[in-house]
């Protein structure tokens, strides 16, 4: 069982501490919930249209997280979106966001659809992961790099006791929640650039996926982010109840053409509120990490950041193994 590293989590955070541990020789298996990895940089589709329903961009302001944008780059990961206005440099993944997840998790060990239940630590020197159905999952390291409420709820339920002082701050961090509108057109939308931030109303984002290059068999298909204030006041609010509070702010957007399909997802851990004070959480005295824009800030760039970081924590150990 020498170096093997449980993750609980295939977003870029845990994805690049996965990669970074395997490739210094480290047996690592990733456990992800849903049906495919990315977390929040998900594409949906929704009938014939293609949609990044969660982060519709990123950017790459540190040097280090840089270079390996770069490195995506030429092996055509990512793509650089057009500038416009005073916009800064934008990345997005290629085919679609979920693109970067699908490329960091090849050759990895990721179990998708594995609903984690309980995780436990026995004095032995093992983490042991109850997986819905029975599985049962052990390694000598955990990394936890699913939010930040869901990490602790996981540790609770095995009766793991985090040292006060950081127990209290892990709980202290809170997740603002965002309703993504994912609406089909029949012609193209009035939306004026592949993505533009909304300031007023009730709409946060609003971003073109036909001009992003991902909705490739429909003329239009707009993604809508919504405010934190309005999802938290809608968030379980059917479909019809949210288009119809926001028809008239849709419609400028829609630039003459008619809605003829509509999806609603639910980003119940959108974005952190705060951070916490350090880019990661390493516990060597029973080789626990957490990681994820909690940590290195809400942005994807920095869920990265803080998955390089604990990586690194990590590799330390492995070398004086």
């Amino acid at each position: 069982m020498k170096n093997n590293t449980v993750v609980i989590g295939a977003g870029i955070s845990g994805l690049l501490v996965a990669r970074e541990l395997a490739s210094r020789g480290a047996r690592v298996q990733v456990l992800e919930k849903a049906r495919g990895v990315g977390g929040r940089m998900s594409t949906k589709r929704v009938g014939s249209a293609v949609f990044d329903q969660g982060a519709q961009f990123f950017s790459a302001r540190d040097e280090h997280f840089d270079a390996r944008v770069q490195c995506w780059a030429r092996k055509g990961v990512v793509a650089q979106l057009p500038r416009e206005d005073d916009q800064s440099e934008r990345w997005v993944a290629r085919p679609s966001m979920t693109g970067l997840a699908k490329a960091l998790a090849k050759d990895l060990r990721v179990s998708l659809q594995s609903q984690v239940q309980a995780v436990r630590w026995h004095e032995c020197g093992c983490w042991e992961v109850d997986v819905a159905g029975g599985e049962l999952v052990r390694g000598e390291r955990l990394v936890l790099a699913s939010p930040v409420p869901q990490s602790l709820a996981l540790l609770e339920a095995g009766g793991v006791v985090l040292p006060e002082h950081l127990e209290a701050s892990l709980h202290d961090l809170e997740y603002n929640p965002c309703l993504a509108l994912l609406t089909t057109l029949d012609g193209p939308s009035g939306v004026p650039a592949a993505g533009k931030e909304i300031k007023s109303g009730n709409l946060r984002w609003v971003s073109d996926n036909v001009r992003k290059g991902i909705a490739q068999n429909v003329p239009g298909a707009i993604t809508f982010h919504l405010t934190p204030e309005f999802s938290a006041a809608n968030y379980s609010a059917t479909e019809e109840e949210v288009f119809a509070q926001l028809q008239d702010e849709l419609t400028p957007w829609l630039g003459g053409s008619k809605i003829v399909g509509r999806a609603l997802h639910r980003w119940r851990y959108s974005e952190p509120k705060t951070t916490f004070a350090e880019d990661h959480v390493w516990l060597p005295s029973i080789r626990l990490g957490f990681c994820g824009d909690a940590f290195g800030g809400p942005r994807v760039e920095g869920a990265a950041l803080s998955g390089l970081a604990l990586a690194r924590q990590i590799v330390g150990t492995l070398q004086t193994a």
